[in-house]
């Protein structure tokens, strides 16, 4: 039998193990070591099974099971630091996470496992809508423009990590691409991501041209795609302009293709699916849909009560209410205002996507929280109807 994982092999019928073609030289207990940490890899090893297995209950030191653990990670260049293959779970033991591949001497002769290729399991895709920005192409011919190119990458994952409702793959993880040629699908299911974003930047003279498009990872279909020009008189200028081209048309984008997903997905009992659901309602712009929004949105708050974005929309809907004279009780929805806007703050007081409702003069929410601690139920039409003249209320 042999294990193979990475470019290992633990041979355990000639008690070996190889890299690539290579032996590594290896100690007789930190064999057993690593030997049975890959069998029970399923589960969470404690120190007393690890001495049972190696040492047979003999009574052994810490600093002896410390010291075998560490040459076993040494030998399979990991380390307690970075833990890749062999995770320590502090209080409860440790455990083999690396992918394993079981193969008999009949399917694999001893000199090819060096050339095996393992296939990584598909990442998971995140309950919300992800995506990775790999390295642009620099279309120039000259080596020296690839800081440019790289900048422009560098500013629009730190202007896309900013919306909340992303998950923004760090670019450690995407520039592992950089230079290869590379299968869309297959990056997605590597970073866990449905969206990839793939450009190049092509500069002549004083001018450079950007293209850049936008991949379902799942589908291998484009969602998006455009061309951005501009004059290079000052770099970083330029960066800017283009991260914000760039970024502007793609959150609409992923918005409206998220929203279609969470239309064709009925069975889903996820809070951002409910969310997304409730946007077209929302956007009717008519009392039966911000009726079924509200509805929508309350269902979302149930799963994840700390779903500031779901919040906040109900917030608004429950502005609406107010303004448009949706509501037979407005002191029921000042209440409601007033709850919502204390879980917003609560949640994240300094969130833009919670904070966006302005009236131009400051979020209107907090107006309208001022005005319920000011004014009685009484006089709550009024505050509508001043309200709706955009009128300041004392």
């Amino acid at each position: 039998m042999r294990y193979l994982f990475k470019d290992y092999a633990l041979d355990v019928d000639r008690r070996e193990l190889h890299r690539g073609t290579d032996d590594v030289a290896i100690a007789p207990q930190v064999f057993d070591l690593l030997d049975y940490l890959i069998r029970n890899r399923e589960r969470v090893v404690t120190k007393d099974d690890l001495i049972n297995a190696v040492w047979n209950g003999r009574i052994v030191s810490e600093a002896a099971l410390t010291t075998r653990l560490n040459a076993a990670r040494t030998a399979i260049s990991d380390s307690g630091e970075e833990q890749r293959l062999i995770k320590t779970l502090p209080r409860k033991g440790f455990r083999f996470v690396g992918l394993v591949v079981e193969a008999t001497g009949a399917e694999l002769p001893a000199a090819d496992h060096g050339r095996l290729e393992i296939a990584q399991p598909a990442l998971v895709l995140p309950d919300r809508p992800s995506i990775a920005v790999l390295p642009f192409q620099n279309m120039s011919g000259d080596s020296e423009q690839e800081y440019f190119a790289d900048g422009v990458v560098d500013e629009i994952i730190t202007a896309l990590s900013r919306f909340k409702f992303l998950f923004v793959i760090a670019r450690n993880s995407s520039f592992t691409y950089k230079g290869r040629a590379v299968d869309i699908k297959q990056v997605g299911r590597e970073l866990g991501v449905r969206y990839v974003l793939e450009g190049s930047v092509r500069k002549s003279a004083d001018k450079v041209r950007i293209t850049s498009q936008l991949i379902d990872a799942v589908t291998g279909a484009h969602v998006w795609a455009d061309r951005f020009e501009g004059d290079l008189h000052d770099v970083f200028a330029v960066q800017d302009e283009i991260t914000v081209s760039v970024v502007s048309a793609i959150q609409p984008k992923l918005l409206q293709v998220e929203i279609e997903l969470a239309v064709r997905r009925p069975n889903s009992l996820s809070a951002y699916d409910f969310y997304l659901r409730a946007q077209p309602h929302y956007y009717s712009m008519t009392r039966e849909g911000n009726a079924e929004a509200l509805r929508l949105l309350s269902r979302a708050l149930e799963i994840d009560p700390r779903f500031g974005a779901a919040a906040s929309l109900a917030n608004f809907c429950r502005t609406l209410n107010l303004l448009l004279g949706w509501t037979d009780d407005p002191q029921f929805e000042i209440s409601e205002v007033t709850r919502l806007s204390e879980l917003i703050l609560g949640i994240d007081e300094n969130d833009p996507d919670t904070l966006q409702m302005s009236d131009g003069r400051g979020p209107m929410w907090l107006a309208i929280l001022t005005l319920q601690r000011k004014w009685s139920t009484a006089q709550s039409h009024s505050i509508r109807i001043q309200l709706l003249r955009g009128t300041t209320v004392a």
